[in-house]
Protein backbone atom coordinates (compact mmCIF):
# COMPACT_ATOMS: atom_id res chain seq x y z
CA UNK A 1 0.00 0.00 0.00
CA UNK A 2 2.46 2.65 1.15
CA UNK A 3 6.11 1.97 2.02
CA UNK A 4 8.08 4.15 4.40
CA UNK A 5 9.65 6.85 2.22
CA UNK A 6 12.98 6.85 4.07
CA UNK A 7 14.14 3.71 5.85
CA UNK A 8 15.02 4.05 9.53
CA UNK A 9 18.78 3.54 9.97
CA UNK A 10 20.54 2.17 13.06
CA UNK A 11 24.07 1.13 14.01
CA UNK A 12 24.02 -1.94 16.23
CA UNK A 13 25.51 -1.13 19.63
CA UNK A 14 26.87 -3.24 22.45
CA UNK A 15 23.57 -2.97 24.33
CA UNK A 16 21.81 -4.73 21.43
CA UNK A 17 23.95 -7.88 21.74
CA UNK A 18 23.52 -11.14 23.60
CA UNK A 19 26.21 -13.52 24.91
CA UNK A 20 26.62 -15.04 21.43
CA UNK A 21 27.92 -11.70 20.12
CA UNK A 22 24.99 -11.06 17.81
CA UNK A 23 21.84 -9.02 18.21
CA UNK A 24 19.55 -10.22 20.99
CA UNK A 25 16.09 -11.34 19.86
CA UNK A 26 14.38 -8.74 22.07
CA UNK A 27 16.46 -5.95 20.50
CA UNK A 28 14.86 -6.71 17.13
CA UNK A 29 11.43 -5.90 18.55
CA UNK A 30 12.73 -2.69 20.15
CA UNK A 31 14.31 -1.48 16.90
CA UNK A 32 11.27 -2.39 14.81
CA UNK A 33 9.15 -0.39 17.27
CA UNK A 34 11.51 2.59 17.11
CA UNK A 35 11.11 2.62 13.34
CA UNK A 36 7.29 2.53 13.61
CA UNK A 37 7.23 5.40 16.13
CA UNK A 38 9.55 7.40 13.90
CA UNK A 39 7.20 6.86 10.97
CA UNK A 40 3.97 7.82 12.73
CA UNK A 41 5.64 10.73 14.54
CA UNK A 42 6.89 12.09 11.23
CA UNK A 43 3.32 11.71 9.94
CA UNK A 44 1.93 13.87 12.75
CA UNK A 45 0.81 11.32 15.37
CA UNK A 46 3.61 10.75 17.86
CA UNK A 47 3.50 10.01 21.55
CA UNK A 48 2.51 13.61 22.39
CA UNK A 49 -0.65 13.19 20.30
CA UNK A 50 -1.42 9.83 21.91
CA UNK A 51 -1.15 11.39 25.37
CA UNK A 52 -3.14 14.49 24.41
CA UNK A 53 -5.95 12.66 22.58
CA UNK A 54 -5.87 9.49 24.71
CA UNK A 55 -6.01 7.40 21.53
CA UNK A 56 -3.26 5.44 19.85
CA UNK A 57 -1.90 2.19 18.45
CA UNK A 58 -2.14 -1.16 20.19
CA UNK A 59 -0.37 -4.28 18.98
CA UNK A 60 -2.63 -7.30 18.44
CA UNK A 61 -0.27 -9.81 16.85
CA UNK A 62 3.43 -10.06 15.97
CA UNK A 63 5.18 -12.63 13.79
CA UNK A 64 8.93 -12.27 13.40
CA UNK A 65 11.36 -14.32 11.32
CA UNK A 66 15.12 -14.19 11.84
CA UNK A 67 16.99 -14.81 8.58
CA UNK A 68 20.60 -13.65 9.05
CA UNK A 69 22.47 -12.69 12.17
CA UNK A 70 23.35 -9.08 12.85
CA UNK A 71 26.60 -8.28 14.65
CA UNK A 72 28.17 -5.40 16.52
CA UNK A 73 28.54 -2.09 14.65
CA UNK A 74 26.65 -3.26 11.60
CA UNK A 75 24.57 -0.55 10.02
CA UNK A 76 21.04 -1.67 9.25
CA UNK A 77 17.99 -0.04 7.78
CA UNK A 78 14.42 -0.83 8.69
CA UNK A 79 11.67 -0.52 6.14
CA UNK A 80 7.97 -0.34 6.84
CA UNK A 81 5.02 -1.02 4.56
CA UNK A 82 1.32 -0.79 5.26
CA UNK A 83 -0.03 -4.11 3.99
CA UNK A 84 -3.69 -3.81 4.88
CA UNK A 85 -6.16 -1.47 6.56
CA UNK A 86 -9.77 -2.46 7.24
CA UNK A 87 -11.88 -0.55 9.76
CA UNK A 88 -10.24 -0.94 13.18
CA UNK A 89 -7.44 -3.35 12.17
CA UNK A 90 -4.30 -2.70 10.11
CA UNK A 91 -1.16 -4.64 9.19
CA UNK A 92 2.42 -3.52 8.71
CA UNK A 93 5.32 -5.47 7.25
CA UNK A 94 8.81 -4.46 8.33
CA UNK A 95 12.19 -5.66 7.15
CA UNK A 96 15.59 -5.23 8.75
CA UNK A 97 18.14 -4.99 5.95
CA UNK A 98 21.92 -5.28 6.20
CA UNK A 99 24.25 -2.96 4.25
CA UNK A 100 24.78 -5.60 1.55
CA UNK A 101 21.02 -5.72 0.93
CA UNK A 102 20.44 -9.02 2.75
CA UNK A 103 17.20 -9.20 4.70
CA UNK A 104 18.18 -10.08 8.27
CA UNK A 105 14.69 -10.16 9.79
CA UNK A 106 11.05 -9.74 8.85
CA UNK A 107 8.20 -8.68 11.08
CA UNK A 108 4.48 -8.85 10.34
CA UNK A 109 2.38 -6.85 12.73
CA UNK A 110 -1.36 -6.53 13.29
CA UNK A 111 -2.50 -3.48 15.21
CA UNK A 112 -5.59 -1.52 16.07
CA UNK A 113 -6.50 1.98 17.18
CA UNK A 114 -7.18 2.07 20.91
CA UNK A 115 -9.09 4.48 23.14
CA UNK A 116 -7.21 4.80 26.43
CA UNK A 117 -10.34 5.99 28.28
CA UNK A 118 -12.77 3.23 27.23
CA UNK A 119 -9.97 0.62 26.88
CA UNK A 120 -11.43 -0.58 23.57
CA UNK A 121 -10.54 -0.62 19.91
CA UNK A 122 -12.20 2.23 18.06
CA UNK A 123 -12.57 3.37 14.47
CA UNK A 124 -9.45 5.30 13.49
CA UNK A 125 -9.53 9.08 13.22
CA UNK A 126 -8.49 10.86 10.00
CA UNK A 127 -5.26 11.90 11.76
CA UNK A 128 -4.42 8.29 12.57
CA UNK A 129 -5.26 7.16 9.03
CA UNK A 130 -2.78 9.74 7.72
CA UNK A 131 -0.16 8.72 10.31
CA UNK A 132 -0.15 5.07 9.22
CA UNK A 133 0.17 6.01 5.56
CA UNK A 134 -3.25 5.14 4.17
CA UNK A 135 -3.60 6.84 0.81
CA UNK A 136 -6.59 9.18 0.60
Amino acid sequence: MNPLPTPYEVIIRESHLDTFGHMNNAAYLVLFEEARWDFITNNGYGLNEVIKLQKGPVILDVAMRFKKEIKLREKIKITLELINHERKISKFKQEMIKEDGTIAAELNLTFGFFDLQTRRLIDPTPEWIKAIGVNG
